[in-house]
């Protein structure tokens, strides 16, 4: 039997990156999936691939800070699929990279949503999904910047990533009685989309690689098998968690 047999989950952030190893990784493993993200060229090719290799999935186009988006992948998931086990909501966004005292309002607001306020609206929207099938499993991406690095240039990041470790412990406690797990994925650097245009030099890479103590950044693949132990079964006594999974940054010191 697959890890997630049976199971549904959705996926945001799914068109690259973590999301989309996420997406090949849980469909691999028995999980009939709502994949959602901006880009639907990218997504139609996700599905298409995931149905391919024997899997099942579906995609929603939108924006993550719509409310109506979280609500239309639930509907999607419980219609199509009958309901919905997991949730790895995954989108986000860096912004700028300015010190505080220059970031503009639109620029503070756009992180802020992409990544905080985006998490609890899918939060909101699966909660009660999870609860009719008797619990479940809820994932958000943060990140150790704002947990134990500070980077400078990356205030509204740092504060929005910290900031849904808060919210998964309070659901944690408010949903764990009712068989809602709920924990945070804290990445290090990972070579995706967005890792690269934050490295955009050699040295720039360079200079991230050595930060970590395995002095290399992650794949993809590495933060997607995270997140699969957190869905799975094979966690079942992790909840409120901040799970690092960043290659030594925070203990790394040369």
């Amino acid at each position: 039997m697959r890890t997630l047999d049976g199971k549904v989950a959705i996926i945001t952030g799914a068109s690259a990156g973590i999301g989309y190893e996420a997406a090949r990784l849980f469909a691999a493993e028995g999980a009939r999936l709502v994949v959602v993200a901006r880009r639907r060229l990218e997504l139609d090719r996700l599905v298409d691939e995931i149905g391919a290799a024997g899997g099942d999935a579906v995609a929603i186009a939108g924006d993550v800070r719509d409310p109506a988006l979280a609500v239309a992948a639930v509907a999607m998931a419980t219609s199509r699929f009958g309901g919905l086990d997991i949730a790895f909501n995954n989108a986000g966004a860096t912004g700028p990279n300015l010190p505080v005292p220059a970031l503009g309002d639109d620029d503070w607001h756009m992180v802020i949503d992409t990544n905080l306020t985006a998490a609890f609206l899918g939060a909101r929207a699966q909660i009660p999904a999870m609860l009719a099938r008797g619990g479940g499993s809820l994932i958000m991406t943060s990140s150790f910047v704002g947990h134990t690095v500070g980077f400078p240039g990356m205030g509204a990041y740092a504060a929005a990533k910290a900031g849904m470790i808060g919210l998964v412990k309070v659901i944690a406690a408010e949903f764990g009685a009712k068989g809602i797990r709920a924990n945070a994925l804290l990445p290090g650097g990972t070579d995706t989309e967005m890792g690269r245009a934050a490295t955009a030099t050699a040295e720039a890479r360079g200079f991230v690689e050595g930060l970590h103590a395995l002095k290399r950044l992650a794949a993809p693949v590495e933060i997607a098998r995270a997140a699969l132990y957190l869905a799975s079964d094979a966690s079942s006594f992790t909840t409120g968690t901040a799970m690092l999974v960043e290659g030594g940054v925070s203990i790394n010191r040369g």
